[in-house]
């Protein structure tokens, strides 16, 4: 078995619990799984099958890949600001580079003049809250599920 095999083990089991019981604290429930990059490709498989092993429990698994937040929050800059978003993020990253784009998404992803990431999570999951529901917030697209 692999480490992380290993690592998803115990989570599988709290998952499964009812109630879960992988968060101290009731009103903060999530769990956060630690990986090696170079096991990307493994923990996609890996996590395929806890989500069917998940539903075949009851549970309800919903994948949320953080790069739709990402592209949601593009849109919803765009749409208060026809001079804001994706486009003038590839115009300011031809223009002065990457670290100038970057520092302008960040400031769309924290401001609340813009679209805060924290927002835009809590009403994805606040659509989908469930007792029954398990979230994976992935860091890429959820088309490998």
């Amino acid at each position: 078995m692999s480490s992380l095999r290993d690592s998803i083990a115990p989570l599988e089991s709290d998952l499964k619990a009812s109630p879960p019981r992988f968060s101290v604290y009731h009103d903060l429930p999530f769990a956060i799984l630690r990986y090696d990059p170079a096991d990307e490709w493994e923990l996609r498989r890996e996590i395929k099958l806890l989500a069917t092993r998940l539903e075949a429990a009851g549970r309800q698994v919903h994948i949320l890949p953080m790069s739709q937040l990402l592209w949601d929050a593009l849109d919803q800059v765009r749409a208060k600001d026809d001079d804001e978003g994706l486009e003038a993020v590839i115009a300011l990253e031809k223009e002065r580079g990457f670290v100038a784009a970057q520092r302008q998404v960040t400031t769309y992803l924290s401001s609340n003049r813009w679209v805060p990431l924290w927002d835009l999570l809590a009403s994805r999951l606040a659509a989908i809250e469930s007792e029954n529901s398990v979230v994976f917030l992935t860091r890429d697209c959820a088309s490998w599920i």
